[in-house]
Parts: structure tokens; C-alpha cells; sequence
């Protein structure tokens, strides 16, 4: 039997608009997103797959000095915000083309299940982070996919085209042995299980 079609996502999340669900999951993950960079300031921010309106480089606000945001497409206007710059392509083919050492945090909510080849995607990430520099990835857990998927496919309350790009859920013993190849510190990983263990959200320093 031949495999079937590969899905290849050319849409930017959110660029149809997001879902009363999507709009609360985005909040949440963003104050995660705030608590771990608590105590930081002048930030040099790397968001891969930063969506249409790159809402958590928004959301740092005067912590951030300079924010990159990597996706498809980006609204006009989140283009001309003051600090912020972004690359118009897909992950895998921007993220090689970065330079190293110049970020203080790389951002992967979300997006690691998306990506065809994460192990290499996290190499990439240690690379241009700068020492003492700290990645956050948030991904979904195979708790999830059931109800992501009736979420989806069922309910139309989220974008089916998301679920179907899906290439790998995860849970602490897949994402963990990714980080320590890709090079970050054991001592340096911190991980949790969120939302009913639905999301495991992760912090390594480099």
C-alpha cells in the first residue's frame, strides 16, 4: 500500500482568525511564557512560528528589546511594531539561516509537533541562543490527541489543517533525550505537564 498524501501546512496560525479556545489557550500559555522570563529584561527574543500576529513577542512588551518572529505570513501591521522583525518562511528553512550566539530566548510554542525533523530543529535552537540563553517549548501530549482531535474534526472549534500537520505528540521521556543531543545542560531542564497533562511545557538553559 502506497502512503498517502503528506500534508504540507502553509498556513500561519491564526491568520483566519483564532477561536474563543485558541484565543484562552494562547493566554494561558502566554503568562507561562511571561513567569519564565520573570527577572529578565532587555531581551534579544527568537519566536519560531510566531503566528499572524506574533502575539507573545507583543506580549513582552519593555522586557523586549529586539524580537524576531519566523512563520509563513505576518499581518501588516505587527510589521511595523517598533523592535520587530521577521523572517517570512518555513522553520526548517529560516532557522539554519540564523546567526549564533545572539538570542537570549528562543520561543517553540506549539510548533515542535509541526516539525518533520525536531532533533535538528532543537541543534538549531542551542546554536543561536547565546550562553546562558533559555529555550521554551511548549507541546502537546498524546493525552491530547484525542481531544484535539474531536476538537477539530468534530467540533470545528479548532483549524482541522492544525491536527492534520501533527507529526509526533509528546510526553517527558520523548522531548527530554531531544534537548540533552541537541546539547542543553540536564541540570538546566525543567519540565511540567499543564492543562490536565494535555500540554508539556519545558524551559532549558544553554
Amino acid at each position: 500500500m502506497s502512503p498517502g498524501p503528506q500534508v504540507l501546512r502553509q498556513e500561519t496560525y491564526g491568520e483566519h482568525g483564532a477561536s474563543v479556545v485558541d484565543r484562552l489557550r494562547t493566554w494561558m500559555v502566554g503568562r507561562s511564557i511571561r513567569r519564565a522570563a520573570a527577572g529578565r529584561g532587555s531581551l534579544v527574543v527568537l519566536d519560531l512560528g510566531c503566528g499572524y500576529r506574533a502575539g507573545y513577542l507583543r506580549a513582552l512588551g519593555a522586557r523586549l528589546r529586539r524580537g524576531v518572529g519566523v512563520d509563513f505570513r505576518v499581518e501588516e501591521e505587527t510589521k511595523r511594531v517598533p523592535g520587530l522583525e521577521f523572517v517570512e518562511d518555513s522553520i526548517e528553512a529560516a532557522l539554519p539561516r540564523l546567526a549564533a550566539d545572539q538570542f537570549d530566548l528562543v520561543l517553540f510554542i506549539s510548533v515542535l509537533e509541526h516539525v518533520a525533523d525536531p532533533e535538528e530543529a532543537l541543534r538549531h535552537c542551542h546554536r543561536v541562543l547565546r550562553e546562558g540563553g533559555r529555550l521554551i517549548v511548549n507541546v502537546p501530549t498524546w493525552w491530547a490527541k484525542p481531544v484535539l482531535e474531536f476538537s477539530a474534526f468534530r467540533l470545528g472549534t479548532s483549524p482541522p489543517v492544525e491536527m492534520e500537520d501533527h507529526k509526533l505528540y509528546y510526553d517527558k521521556r520523548t522531548l527530554w533525550p531531544m534537548l540533552v543531543k541537541a546539547g542543553f545542560r540536564p541540570s538546566r531542564i525543567r519540565m511540567s505537564y499543564q492543562k490536565l497533562g494535555m500540554t508539556l511545557f519545558s524551559t532549558s538553559g544553554k
